[in-house]
Formats: C-alpha cells, structure tokens, sequence
C-alpha cells in the first residue's frame, strides 16, 4: 500500500491515470453502445441482467488480459506476410500493411462482426420481418438471452484487447492500468441503464448507434490492416452527430408541446 501510495505521489504519474481512465472511458463507449442496442431487443425483465452480466464479462476479460500484459504485447508480433508490396507514400512507406499479427487478425475479425451486426441491425430496421423473423412487441427482431451474451462476449475481447495495449502504450505502472480499467468499466455501469433507456426512447438514436458501429467496424477492420484512422476524427464525428440529434430531439419535443405536429 506505502508503494502504491508513493507511486502515485508523482505528478507525473497522476497525469498519466487522469489521461488513461478518460481514454479507457472513451474507449468504453462503442462497447457500451453495442451492449445496449442488444440487450434493448431482449424482453424487459432480462435487459438490466444482460447489461450486467455484459459489462462485468468486460471487466473481467481486461483484469484477466493485464495479468498476462507479456503475452498480450506479444500479439503485436507479425505471424504472417503476404508478401505483397503496397503503394508507397511521399515518405517512402507502404500504404497498407502486409505483415499480420494476432491483434491485426482479431481487429479486423471484430470489425467484420461489427458491421455485419450493424448492417443486419440496419436492414431489420428497415424491413422489420422480412424471413419471418420472430418479433418483440415494439416489432423488433427478438434474439434469445444466450446469444445476445454469446455476441456480447465475442465484442468484449476485442474491445478489452484494444482497451489494454492503449494502457501499455500510455504507462508502464500495473497499478496505473488497473485502476483506469476499473474506474472506466464502474462508469460503464452506471452509465449502462440510461443510455439504453435513452436509446430504446428514441427510435432515430438507434439508427444514428447503427450508424457509429458501422463506423467504428470499419476503423476497426483499417486499424488491422495498417491504416491507422486518428481516434480523436472518430469521436468528434461521433459526438458532432450526437449533438445534432440532440437539436433534432429537443425540436420534437418542442413541436409536440407546442401542437405543431398535429398540426404539419
């Protein structure tokens, strides 16, 4: 305890907990808006356990995936080259990768997840049973509690991946990392029910967290082939579409006190 009370005693190293949690919170947020899209298509009485249970699976992949930080680091050791020469840039660089490791392997299966998930989410939005799917009574596409855990699971490995080489890249202090992930993970608790009651509230929120997953598959899927998009463009893209949709809501709102829907 006196180590890890002189520890963080430096300035230095406070600023690097302050930076990474805010960063893991970050970080947590795509897992925690695809948690909530599936838990919202399980009946009522289960969505509140599914997040739980989704969220505390997230904290116990980062927990496990810290104590073996070695092998962890290890996975961005190529295992493979295909051998192909990509388009140099000015400076001389290829413009996408050829080498492969087990963290480029799993970010691009993830992204590919990701946007089948988003598009088949996209697709049932817009034709809601089109096979004879079997419907919730908001006329939504009902998937049973095991394979929303099931899928939930599968996105909390490579999000939790990605969660813990950002912290290796940011401090070498175990203690540090632990702590980001957890503070990061209790905020992804709390935060869990509102947003998902926010989402299930407003039907075009769903489209528009459609729309970020998409988006963060397809960054996923680029990241794994050496195209390294700028996480700060994403957020702010995300977070410019969020405070649009925002207006959109308040306008709504605004326009029903005001009878103007009836009305138009």
């Amino acid at each position: 305890m006196t180590d890890i009370l002189a520890l963080f005693s430096d300035p230095a190293i406070l600023a690097a907990l302050i930076t990474l949690v805010v960063m893991e919170i970050v970080l947590g947020i795509d897992n925690l808006i695809f948690i909530s899209i599936l838990s919202n298509k399980l009946p009522a009485h289960q969505q509140q356990k599914a997040r739980r249970i989704g969220i505390s699976l997230a904290l116990v992949m980062r927990l496990a995936l810290l104590s073996m930080i070695a092998w962890i680091v290890g996975l961005t050791a190529p295992v493979f080259d295909l051998g192909i020469t990509g388009t140099l840039d000015a400076h001389g660089v290829p413009s996408f990768e050829t080498q492969f490791s087990w963290r480029d392997l799993i970010l691009i299966a993830g992204g590919l997840f990701l946007v089948w998930k988003a598009t088949t989410e996209i697709h049932h939005s817009m034709d809601p049973a089109p096979t004879g799917d079997v419907l919730d009574k908001k006329g939504h596409v009902a998937i049973g509690f095991g394979a929303a855990i099931v899928q939930i699971l599968l996105l909390d490995i490579v999000f939790s991946i990605d969660s813990i080489l950002t912290a290796v890249g940011m401090t070498d202090h175990l203690p540090v990392m632990v702590i980001a992930v957890i503070t990061a993970v209790v905020v992804m608790l709390v935060a869990a029910d509102p947003l998902a009651n926010f989402i299930n509230r407003n039907p075009t929120v769903v489209m528009l967290a459609l729309g970020f997953l998409l988006m963060i598959g397809a960054v996923l899927i680029a990241d794994g082939f050496g195209v390294h998009v700028p996480k700060g463009y994403i957020y702010a893209a995300m977070a410019f579409s969020a405070g649009v949709e925002m207006l959109n809501i308040f306008a709504r709102r605004a326009r029903a006190r005001n009878g103007g829907e009836g009305a138009a």
